[in-house]
């Protein structure tokens, strides 16, 4: 039994030879696929290159020939033929360049974050500017200029030195529209050359007006100079008393030759602690270049001109203003009145207002409200807009009226009020106010009284203009 197993685990030697030439067999053939593969993706890339190399060439010799083509064909057509195109996806090179430049002629225009200036302000200089009355030409000998240098007596008179006192209220505007004096003003002008500037010195006020209860008054002076606003001065206020001194000095700052163009205003008014201040009366000096001097100090006592009083109440009006210097856009809103003049039997009114905008002397605009119907109350909120530029809004000024609507007769006015620069007391304040806070609206209520201002009455004007030639 031991003899036979060990037989039968020998291995035959035949087969093992066997199966190591299939395994010899069959690695040949794998490495054999692998060289071909390789082989082939070789030639593949070489071949490509090739060809690549050899189309390239010729394309671009195509190309060349196809430009060549076009402009042969360019040069030959006559002008009005249409031009050839190559290929039918490609666009005309000139076609699509003219399309591109009309494209940028049409385009519109971005918008500007300011405004340009706009149409409406041309009209408004237009109307400024043109002037319809008739004018008649007359010769004038022309003044002989005073030679450089000569020598003026006049200025060297002792005279003129320290006291020139002026007891005359000629100077002032609207004489006899601000009532009786009320008091005077002593003060002093002197133009100093090293500084460049108006010396005004405040010395005192005599016999003002008892506005408190108590029997006195609590004044103090604001000092402009006009039409600059931002110009102005203040005294300190002197409590419980009617002959206040104040001795004070101020500089204007301003060249000599402005002066001619400028204006000095002295407003007296009463101090209240709770409620708003009221204007006492005021004092306009004109002609500065010829009531100061450069060497001496002048001295001026002037009547202080009462402010108007409302002989009878004819009720009240609030309005707002508001400026857009951008824009130049001047909004008035009329938002309502009260305590109205009854004119109509039933004891009532139909009110409207109208609003008109003057420059120069010169109704540029007017607009007008809706007429509230049998009311003293009326209550409007309504906005008027005005177009102003901003260089011309120092010469603007408003006249509000209120008037009564009648269907049968004639339109009676109940009352009206004046805004402006040139304006005393109220509306300069307003109109001040309104320029200092741009963009905001600020409100303010108006006594009406019966009679506008006269340099507002553009009406009266004289039909005749002189033009001189020299």
């Amino acid at each position: 039994m031991g003899v036979l197993f060990k037989k039968e685990n020998v291995a035959d030697p035949q087969a093992l030879q066997e199966d190591a030439g299939h395994r010899t067999v069959s690695q040949f053939l794998i490495v054999l696929i692998i060289l071909a593969v390789a082989v082939v993706g070789i030639m593949t890339y070489f071949s490509y290159r090739w060809l690549v190399s050899i189309l390239q060439p010729n394309h671009s010799a195509n190309d060349n020939s196809a430009a060549l083509v076009t402009t042969t064909l360019h040069s030959t057509e006559p002008s009005s033929a249409p031009s050839l195109k190559i290929s039918h996806s490609l666009p005309d090179i000139k076609e699509e360049l003219q399309k591109q430049v009309h494209c940028k002629k049409t385009a519109p225009t971005r918008q500007a974050t300011l405004p340009s200036v706009p149409t409406r302000h041309q009209t408004f200089q237009r109307q400024l500017h043109i002037c319809d009355v008739p004018f008649e030409i007359c010769n004038k000998a022309t003044r002989e200029s005073p030679s450089v240098g000569e020598i003026k007596p006049e200025l060297y008179k002792k005279d003129l030195g320290r006291k020139a006192s002026t007891e005359s209220n000629s100077t002032l505007e609207e004489d006899g529209e601000h009532g009786k004096p009320c008091g005077r003003i002593h003060f002093t002008l002197r133009y100093d050359q090293d500084i460049e500037g108006l010396v005004v010195r405040v010395l005192q006020a005599r016999d003002l007006p008892v506005k408190d209860f108590t029997g006195s008054s609590d004044p103090y002076v604001k000092i402009y100079l006009l039409p600059d606003r931002k110009k102005k001065f203040q005294t300190r206020v002197h409590l419980k008393n009617l002959n206040p001194v104040f001795n004070e000095t101020f500089v204007f700052g301003v060249g000599y030759n402005q002066l001619k163009s400028r204006m000095l205003q002295f407003s007296v008014y009463d101090f209240d602690r709770f409620s708003k201040h009221d204007l006492i009366g005021q004092v306009l000096v004109k002609s500065l270049a010829e009531v100061c001097d450069v060497t001496y100090e002048m001295e001026y006592i002037m009547d202080i001109m009462c402010a108007p009083q409302d002989k009878e109440n004819l009720g009240e009006l609030m309005l707002s203003l508001c400026y857009l210097p951008t824009a130049g856009r001047l909004t008035v809103t009329i938002m309502k009145a009260r305590s109205l003049k009854a004119m109509d039997i039933t004891g009532s009114s139909d009110p409207y207002v109208k609003v008109s905008l003057i420059c120069q002397g010169k109704r540029i605009k007017k607009k007008k409200t809706t007429v509230k119907k049998s009311t003293l109350n009326p209550v409007y909120n309504e906005a008027l807009v005005f177009d102003v530029p901003a260089d011309n809004i120092e010469d603007v000024n408003l006249l509000i009226k209120v008037i009564d609507y009648d269907r049968v007769g004639a339109n009676e006015m109940l009352g009206c009020c004046a805004i402006g620069n040139q304006c005393i007391g109220l509306g300069r304040d307003h109109w001040l106010k309104m320029l200092d806070t741009p963009r905001h609206p600020v409100a303010q209520w108006y006594p009406l009284v019966d009679i506008a201002p006269s340099f507002l009455d553009f009406s009266e004007q004289s039909p005749v203009k002189c033009i001189s030639i020299r």
